[in-house]
């Protein structure tokens, strides 16, 4: 860990910011997360796993959207994630209103 105040460095030499530095690994470490949520959310034993896989991935899609936002220094990107958080919360209400009732409307 550098010292406070401290240049961290690129691999050519070249000074970067601490988030500039950690931001790619981050946003791999998401990518690779999205990647075994949908392989269980293909391949779960049953429809709960199934679902909370669902819940999972928009989680991480809503992070990785978040992220890439920082790196491209945009705001659209946050309010991509902002529909994502609506829209995936409303998904995983009815999906286990579903599953538990067998119906949506009352």
């Amino acid at each position: 860990m550098p010292a406070p105040g401290a240049v961290v460095r690129s691999a050519w030499g070249a000074p970067m910011s601490l988030l500039a530095a950690v931001l790619p690994w981050a946003i791999a470490g998401f990518a690779v997360a999205l990647l075994l949520n949908a392989w269980r959310l293909l391949r779960g034993p049953g429809v709960a796993d199934r679902i909370v896989a669902l819940d999972t991935l928009y989680i991480n899609s809503l992070a990785l959207l978040v992220l890439l936002g920082l790196h491209f220094g945009t705001d659209l990107y946050f309010e991509a994630a902002l529909l994502i958080a609506m829209l995936g919360f409303i998904g995983t209400v009815v999906l286990s209103k579903y599953l538990l009732r067998g119906d949506i409307v009352e």
